[in-house]
């Protein structure tokens, strides 16, 4: 059945450990200035504690807190709730676990996540976080960025559906890189997962 043209599109985002919520709070600022029929209709955090709940309360955004100790019963949740709620796409912001094949399968919609650098480079297992700009620095690179793929069951390693470069030759060291990386992650992700959802 096709969806009216009208219709939002709805979507989850999930985000594990103590992410910030930077990115869940750029993607909800984006489609809400913009009036855009994108509604953040399911956040899934894994820790109780996790500093992006109250910006999530503070948006009225409908959350729900599940520990990744036990991935299959996370992931049969997860699923529960995406039924539940419509859900369309998830977006994973701050998500470090590793989604199972099984659960990309079941869950039925496309999955996409952002990495701070620029794929296939300085990706997979382990990198993530400062870790990632950590070696972007050590490499001696002018340039670093962000990408946005499709998630398999490989860390890093789906199809590339949006990059963005940025010029670090200025940056003094990891952290300078990490800054100016986050600032393309936040103009990125959003406008591309509008557009995903447009062709999809």
């Amino acid at each position: 059945m096709e969806r009216p043209a009208s219709a939002t599109h709805k979507i989850a985002v999930f985000s594990s450990g103590l992410s910030r919520g930077s990115n869940l709070c750029a993607l909800h600022n984006y489609f809400t200035q913009n009036k855009l029929p994108v509604e953040i209709a399911l956040v899934i955090f894994t820790c109780k504690n996790a500093p992006a709940i109250p910006l999530a309360k503070a948006r009225n955004l409908n959350y729900q807190i599940i520990s990744t100790n036990n991935m299959p019963s996370f992931e049969t949740r997860a699923i529960e709730l995406c039924r539940q709620n419509n859900i369309e796409l998830i977006a994973l912001a701050g998500f470090l676990k590793q989604l199972s094949e099984d659960f990309i399968k079941q869950v039925q919609v496309p999955i996409l996540n952002i990495h701070p650098a620029l794929l296939p480079e300085f990706g997979g297992k382990g990198m993530y976080g400062m870790a990632v700009h950590q070696a972007v620095f050590a490499s001696g690179d002018n340039v670093s960025g962000a990408t946005i793929h499709l998630v398999n069951s490989q860390y890093d390693n789906g199809k590339i559906v949006a990059q963005q470069k940025v010029d670090i030759s200025s940056c003094k060291n990891p952290a300078e890189i990490a800054g100016k990386v986050l600032e393309i992650e936040h103009s990125l992700y959003a406008p591309a997962i509008f557009q995903f959802l447009l062709k999809s």
